[in-house]
């Protein structure tokens, strides 16, 4: 097809709708990302004072949790706490969107 060619209001509607659906795409992706970040400080605060405190006041603590155990342990918290709540946050703000689409459609037809 010729670029210099007129679009179809078909094809003029999909580009539209595609156009959309990618911002919409990466406004949830955004959300989930920030929510995420937040939830892995929280997550990492929450998991740091614990573990330092134990590996340093209780004997089994000064014995095992050496720097690169109490490391492992509140980066993979961080990280578990990331990757739920960005997830979760994405699928709500998609769902909550696609609700939102679902009923601008309805009421057109």
């Amino acid at each position: 097809m010729d670029k210099d060619m007129a679009q179809s209001p078909l094809e003029t509607n999909n580009m539209v709708s595609l156009d959309q659906k990618l911002a919409m795409a990466k406004h949830c992706s955004h959300e989930g990302v920030v929510a995420g970040a937040k939830a892995a400080v929280v997550a990492t605060i929450a998991t740091a004072i614990p573990t330092v405190a134990s590996a340093r006041m209780l004997p089994w603590g000064r014995t095992y949790l050496n720097h690169t155990a109490q490391a492992l342990i509140i980066s993979t918290v961080a990280g578990a706490a990331y990757f739920i709540v960005a997830d979760k946050t994405i699928l709500a703000t998609a769902r909550r969107n696609s609700f939102k689409q679902s009923s601008v459609s309805n009421k057109g037809e």
